[in-house]
């Protein structure tokens, strides 16, 4: 394998972009790059809903983390970005991925993760989608649920990370030969 492969991850929450994501990379001994508004919450000792908030109001906070994910990408060497935005904003990727799965399985594992209710994390989830890609749209002209150009789109709703992440190696593999 190329040790300069650079593998664009994205998806909606829920849909397993860390998970994922960090299982390549440590499978095909590339960097993670993972840098989102939870990662900017914990630097600067905010609530992810704070910076949230923050966000819908001020556009500043979309451009960092994208901007930092992406110059993280292309610093020398191999990567796996994973990020809602990483098969759009790392144009250079080698392989851009889609994941995506239903509203109900990707509550139920953001749930798993957090915690809540279900009625309650479903329903931050379907408010998070619906501000997200208004934002995307605005500050980017980016249409997040315009995915198809990715190499590989993957309905996760009935799989393991690790039948994931091998279809997404299959898919490097069967690109290098």
């Amino acid at each position: 394998m190329k040790d300069d492969i650079r593998i664009a991850i994205s998806g909606k929450s829920g849909c397993g972009n860390t998970t994922v994501s960090k299982l390549v990379a440590e499978s095909l001994g590339l960097r993670f790059i993972n840098f989102t508004f939870r990662s900017l919450a914990a630097e600067r000792g905010l609530s992810l809903q704070e910076v949230l908030s923050l966000a819908a109001k001020d556009d500043s906070w979309d451009r960092e983390v994208d901007s930092r994910q992406v110059k993280l990408a292309r610093e020398d060497g191999g990567c796996v970005l994973g990020s809602r935005l990483a098969i759009w904003m790392l144009a250079e990727a080698d392989i851009k991925v889609y994941l995506t799965a239903g509203a109900i399985t990707r509550a139920r594992r953001i749930l798993r993760r957090e915690g809540g209710s279900l009625e309650a994390v479903a329903a931050f989830t379907e408010e998070r989608d619906r501000q997200d890609r208004e934002r995307y749209l605005r500050i980017y002209n980016i249409d997040n649920d315009n995915y198809f150009f990715a190499d590989l789109i993957i309905d996760t709703d009935n799989l393991k990370p690790s039948e994931i992440a091998a279809l997404i190696i299959t898919k490097v593999q069967q690109k290098e030969s």
